[in-house]
């Protein structure tokens, strides 16, 4: 059985696009105050990410750089376990 290679960039696309959807969603819910736990989380994980418009925006740049490099280097490595 012949197995198909991913590709790399557009699973790196896909994770970069979640990653960005999850941080704007943590930071609408923490902006309307609720998961204070979760977003305490997010702002250590996160070096841009804070409670404000702005640090969405940023936090959602930086998940989705992040998400992107993640998802590209699991696609290669997947591609080089399965030749």
């Amino acid at each position: 059985m012949r197995t198909q290679e991913l590709n790399k960039l557009a699973f790196g696309y896909s994770l970069a696009i979640v990653s960005a959807v999850a941080m704007l969603l943590f930071g609408l819910f923490g902006y309307a105050g609720t998961y204070g736990g979760m977003v305490n989380m997010m702002s250590e994980w996160h070096m841009y990410f804070a409670i404000s418009p702005l640090g969405i925006i940023m936090g959602m740049i930086e998940a989705a750089i992040w998400g992107f490099v993640f998802g590209y280097a699991i696609a290669l490595i997947y591609n080089k376990i399965v030749k």
